[in-house]
């Protein structure tokens, strides 16, 4: 199965790196065959260049207002790599319809709370960790979804829990949570790959069953 994987400008990049070794250690029956990123100083494009993957860079700023115009380019990005799953890794954009419309059921997202819980618009990053600590939870955790039109709102694939400690901070709690982003998005990426998820309503089905 070819994987393209879209970033956005800040991130690291660590979970698409999480996917690439999930493709080169045989764990996900794929390759990850495009990496879309929003700016070309992107880190995360760079570990993709530096793993040999091809790259694209489609700016939103240059269609600002134009949604339409913006799912085109993307569009024609990913109709020349033909994925059969779009993985967004610290994608901060809400993807276009024309985008989810074409690619209707395989796009994933990762985020870094248990959602319902701390996700939504301006809810990413340290934000997330810093607001689960100011709730009081004693448990965080990772999400990942499918994609839908509204932010972190699409059916749940995979949910791991970290617990909350007394005396943790926003970074200490991301770096516990990473962890698990890393396993949780590979295990879904490997079970999509393997046609094991089905979606019934709302519910995927398929995440924690036997093998």
């Amino acid at each position: 199965m070819k994987i393209a994987v879209m970033v956005s400008g800040q991130g690291r990049g660590s979970n698409l790196g999480a996917i690439i070794q999930g493709c080169a250690s045989g764990e996900i029956a794929g390759e990850v065959a495009l990496v879309i990123g929003t700016r070309a100083d992107a880190p995360a494009l760079q570990r993709a260049r530096d793993a040999g993957i091809n790259t694209s860079v489609v700016s939103p700023k240059k269609y600002e207002g134009d949604d339409n115009g913006y799912a085109a380019a993307l569009l024609r990005v990913l109709e020349r790599a033909n994925p059969g799953l779009i993985c967004l890794a610290g994608y901060m954009r809400k993807l276009p319809d024309g985008v989810l419309n074409s690619y209707s059921g395989r796009v994933m997202n990762i985020h870094n709370a248990l959602l319902p819980l701390f996700g939504g618009k301006g809810m990413f990053g340290e934000h997330v960790h810093r607001a689960v600590l100011e709730s009081g939870m004693k448990v965080s955790g990772c999400t990942v979804h499918f994609v839908d039109e509204q932010y972190d709102a699409g059916p749940i694939i995979i949910q791991s829990a970290v617990p909350v400690m007394d005396d943790d901070t926003a970074s200490t709690l991301a770096a516990r949570v990473l962890v698990q982003e890393h396993a949780s998005y590979v295990r879904a990426i490997k079970l999509y790959a393997e046609g094991r998820l089905r979606l019934e309503g709302r519910r995927v089905v398929g995440a924690y069953s036997a093998p």
